[in-house]
C-alpha cells in the first residue's frame, strides 16, 4: 500500500501531497565556506490556484496573508533556512 503524503491543516482540511511542492536550496546571507555549495535551506511551493481542497473564500484570504509570498499564478512560496 502507498503511503500518503497529504498535509492535515485541521480536521476537514486536507491538501493533497500534488498540490505541495520542496526544493532545497542555497541559503543567502553569510554562512562560512560551505553556503555556495550546499543546499542549506527549503522552500515550500503551495499550489493553492489549482487546490480544489480549500474554498475560493479560503484561498483570497490566504493570498492576502501570504503577500509577497504569493506569486501571480497563484503559487505561495516560503522559504526556511534556520
Amino acid at each position: 500500500m502507498a503511503e500518503t503524503r497529504d498535509l492535515r491543516v485541521t480536521r476537514s482540511v486536507v491538501l493533497p501531497e500534488s498540490d505541495l511542492e520542496e526544493q532545497f536550496i542555497r541559503a543567502s546571507g553569510p554562512g562560512g565556506q560551505n553556503v555556495n555549495k550546499v543546499a542549506t535551506a527549503v522552500q515550500l511551493r503551495f499550489l493553492a490556484g489549482a487546490c480544489e481542497a480549500i474554498s475560493d473564500d479560503a484561498k483570497r484570504r490566504l493570498y492576502r496573508l501570504a503577500g509577497q509570498r504569493a506569486t501571480k499564478d497563484g503559487d505561495v512560496l516560503i522559504e526556511a533556512s534556520r
